[in-house]
Protein backbone atom coordinates (compact mmCIF):
# COMPACT_ATOMS: atom_id res chain seq x y z
CA UNK A 1 0.00 0.00 0.00
CA UNK A 2 1.28 3.44 -0.88
CA UNK A 3 1.49 6.17 1.71
CA UNK A 4 0.34 9.62 0.67
CA UNK A 5 3.18 11.44 2.44
CA UNK A 6 6.09 10.25 4.56
CA UNK A 7 8.61 12.70 6.03
CA UNK A 8 11.86 12.70 8.00
CA UNK A 9 13.50 15.66 9.74
CA UNK A 10 17.11 16.31 10.64
CA UNK A 11 18.43 19.09 12.89
CA UNK A 12 21.64 20.77 11.75
CA UNK A 13 24.10 21.54 14.57
CA UNK A 14 25.66 24.98 15.00
CA UNK A 15 28.79 25.67 12.99
CA UNK A 16 27.65 23.47 10.10
CA UNK A 17 26.47 24.93 6.80
CA UNK A 18 24.22 22.80 4.59
CA UNK A 19 23.26 23.82 1.07
CA UNK A 20 20.81 21.91 -1.10
CA UNK A 21 20.27 22.64 -4.75
CA UNK A 22 18.36 20.21 -6.98
CA UNK A 23 19.21 17.22 -4.74
CA UNK A 24 22.91 18.08 -4.66
CA UNK A 25 23.76 18.24 -0.94
CA UNK A 26 26.82 20.12 0.28
CA UNK A 27 27.91 20.14 3.94
CA UNK A 28 30.63 22.50 5.21
CA UNK A 29 32.21 22.33 8.65
CA UNK A 30 35.49 22.85 10.47
CA UNK A 31 37.22 19.91 8.73
CA UNK A 32 36.18 20.84 5.18
CA UNK A 33 33.37 20.36 2.67
CA UNK A 34 31.60 17.21 1.48
CA UNK A 35 29.17 17.03 -1.42
CA UNK A 36 26.81 14.22 -2.36
CA UNK A 37 24.65 13.85 -5.44
CA UNK A 38 21.33 12.13 -4.63
CA UNK A 39 19.47 13.01 -7.83
CA UNK A 40 18.77 9.33 -8.45
CA UNK A 41 16.35 9.26 -5.49
CA UNK A 42 12.96 10.81 -6.16
CA UNK A 43 12.14 12.84 -3.04
CA UNK A 44 11.70 16.40 -1.82
CA UNK A 45 14.72 17.67 0.12
CA UNK A 46 14.32 21.10 1.70
CA UNK A 47 16.38 23.26 3.98
CA UNK A 48 14.31 25.14 6.58
CA UNK A 49 16.14 28.07 8.16
CA UNK A 50 14.77 29.29 11.46
CA UNK A 51 15.87 31.84 14.04
CA UNK A 52 17.25 29.27 16.45
CA UNK A 53 17.71 26.03 14.50
CA UNK A 54 18.10 24.91 10.92
CA UNK A 55 16.45 21.74 9.68
CA UNK A 56 16.53 19.50 6.65
CA UNK A 57 13.19 17.92 5.74
CA UNK A 58 12.88 14.92 3.47
CA UNK A 59 9.53 13.96 1.95
CA UNK A 60 8.28 11.16 -0.30
CA UNK A 61 4.89 11.43 -1.95
CA UNK A 62 2.93 8.32 -2.98
CA UNK A 63 5.85 6.06 -2.13
CA UNK A 64 5.96 2.31 -1.87
CA UNK A 65 7.82 0.41 0.84
CA UNK A 66 11.24 0.56 -0.83
CA UNK A 67 10.80 4.19 -1.85
CA UNK A 68 9.90 5.21 1.71
CA UNK A 69 12.97 3.33 2.98
CA UNK A 70 15.12 5.79 1.02
CA UNK A 71 14.09 8.53 3.47
CA UNK A 72 16.08 7.06 6.32
CA UNK A 73 18.99 6.25 3.99
CA UNK A 74 19.36 9.85 2.80
CA UNK A 75 18.92 11.09 6.37
CA UNK A 76 21.76 8.81 7.52
CA UNK A 77 23.87 9.97 4.57
CA UNK A 78 23.52 13.61 5.64
CA UNK A 79 24.24 12.66 9.28
CA UNK A 80 27.44 10.90 8.21
CA UNK A 81 28.46 13.96 6.20
CA UNK A 82 27.89 16.19 9.25
CA UNK A 83 29.92 13.81 11.44
CA UNK A 84 32.68 13.74 8.81
CA UNK A 85 33.11 17.51 8.61
CA UNK A 86 33.04 17.90 12.41
CA UNK A 87 34.90 14.85 13.78
CA UNK A 88 36.19 12.85 10.80
CA UNK A 89 36.29 9.05 10.56
CA UNK A 90 38.98 6.66 11.77
CA UNK A 91 39.29 2.98 10.86
CA UNK A 92 41.90 0.82 12.60
CA UNK A 93 43.20 -2.26 10.76
CA UNK A 94 45.34 -5.04 12.24
CA UNK A 95 47.70 -7.34 10.34
CA UNK A 96 47.09 -10.94 11.44
CA UNK A 97 49.62 -13.66 10.61
CA UNK A 98 50.66 -17.05 11.95
CA UNK A 99 54.14 -17.53 10.49
CA UNK A 100 55.16 -15.01 7.83
CA UNK A 101 55.06 -11.41 9.16
CA UNK A 102 53.15 -9.07 6.87
CA UNK A 103 55.08 -5.90 6.05
CA UNK A 104 52.98 -2.78 5.40
CA UNK A 105 54.88 0.15 3.92
CA UNK A 106 53.21 3.56 3.73
CA UNK A 107 53.95 5.36 0.47
CA UNK A 108 53.17 8.67 -1.20
CA UNK A 109 52.63 10.58 2.08
CA UNK A 110 49.88 8.24 3.26
CA UNK A 111 48.11 8.00 -0.10
CA UNK A 112 49.11 4.37 -0.78
CA UNK A 113 50.10 1.15 1.01
CA UNK A 114 52.53 -1.51 -0.17
CA UNK A 115 51.99 -4.98 1.33
CA UNK A 116 54.88 -7.46 1.25
CA UNK A 117 55.50 -11.01 2.49
CA UNK A 118 51.81 -11.98 2.71
CA UNK A 119 51.86 -15.77 3.35
CA UNK A 120 55.53 -15.67 2.35
CA UNK A 121 54.68 -14.77 -1.25
CA UNK A 122 57.04 -12.70 -3.36
CA UNK A 123 54.12 -10.76 -4.84
CA UNK A 124 54.05 -7.10 -3.82
CA UNK A 125 50.53 -5.73 -3.38
CA UNK A 126 49.76 -2.03 -3.88
CA UNK A 127 46.61 -0.30 -2.63
CA UNK A 128 45.88 3.36 -3.40
CA UNK A 129 43.66 5.26 -1.00
CA UNK A 130 40.58 7.04 -2.32
CA UNK A 131 40.24 10.85 -2.30
CA UNK A 132 40.63 12.44 1.12
CA UNK A 133 41.83 9.23 2.85
CA UNK A 134 45.26 8.99 4.48
CA UNK A 135 46.84 5.90 5.99
CA UNK A 136 49.45 5.83 8.75
CA UNK A 137 51.10 3.28 11.00
CA UNK A 138 49.99 3.26 14.61
CA UNK A 139 52.53 4.40 17.17
CA UNK A 140 50.76 2.63 20.05
CA UNK A 141 50.12 -0.80 18.50
CA UNK A 142 52.35 -3.08 16.43
CA UNK A 143 51.06 -4.16 12.98
CA UNK A 144 48.21 -1.62 13.00
CA UNK A 145 47.17 0.78 10.22
CA UNK A 146 45.10 3.92 10.83
CA UNK A 147 42.87 5.12 7.98
CA UNK A 148 41.49 8.63 8.44
CA UNK A 149 39.28 10.90 6.35
CA UNK A 150 36.09 12.95 6.25
CA UNK A 151 34.00 10.82 3.86
CA UNK A 152 32.90 7.56 5.49
CA UNK A 153 32.34 5.90 2.10
CA UNK A 154 35.90 6.57 0.94
CA UNK A 155 37.45 5.52 4.27
CA UNK A 156 35.48 2.28 4.47
CA UNK A 157 36.08 1.44 0.79
CA UNK A 158 39.83 1.99 1.21
CA UNK A 159 39.78 -0.36 4.23
CA UNK A 160 37.83 -2.91 2.19
CA UNK A 161 40.38 -2.66 -0.63
CA UNK A 162 43.23 -3.40 1.79
CA UNK A 163 41.33 -6.33 3.32
CA UNK A 164 40.30 -7.69 -0.09
CA UNK A 165 43.79 -7.67 -1.57
CA UNK A 166 45.00 -9.82 1.35
CA UNK A 167 42.47 -12.59 0.73
CA UNK A 168 43.76 -16.18 1.13
CA UNK A 169 43.09 -18.16 -2.04
CA UNK A 170 43.27 -21.91 -2.75
CA UNK A 171 43.75 -22.78 0.91
CA UNK A 172 41.50 -23.82 3.78
CA UNK A 173 40.43 -20.45 5.22
CA UNK A 174 39.64 -22.08 8.59
CA UNK A 175 43.36 -22.68 9.07
CA UNK A 176 44.82 -19.74 7.15
CA UNK A 177 43.45 -16.71 8.96
CA UNK A 178 46.22 -14.43 7.72
CA UNK A 179 45.24 -11.00 6.42
CA UNK A 180 44.64 -7.38 7.34
CA UNK A 181 41.28 -6.85 9.02
CA UNK A 182 39.31 -3.87 10.38
CA UNK A 183 39.55 -3.99 14.17
CA UNK A 184 37.88 -0.72 15.17
CA UNK A 185 35.71 2.01 13.64
CA UNK A 186 35.05 5.44 15.04
CA UNK A 187 35.67 9.15 14.79
CA UNK A 188 39.02 10.94 14.89
CA UNK A 189 38.03 13.41 17.59
CA UNK A 190 35.84 12.05 20.37
CA UNK A 191 33.30 14.26 22.10
CA UNK A 192 34.20 14.10 25.76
Amino acid sequence: MRDVLKTEELDIPEGITVTIKSRLISVTGPRGTLTKNVRHVDMDIRLLKGKTTNKVTLAVWQGGRKHVACLRTIRSLIMNMITGVTNGFLYKMRAVYAHFPINCIIQDDGRAVEIRNFLGEKTVRHVKMLDGVTVAESKAQKDELLLTGNDIENVSQSAASIQGICHVRNKDIRKFLDGIYVSDKGTITTNE
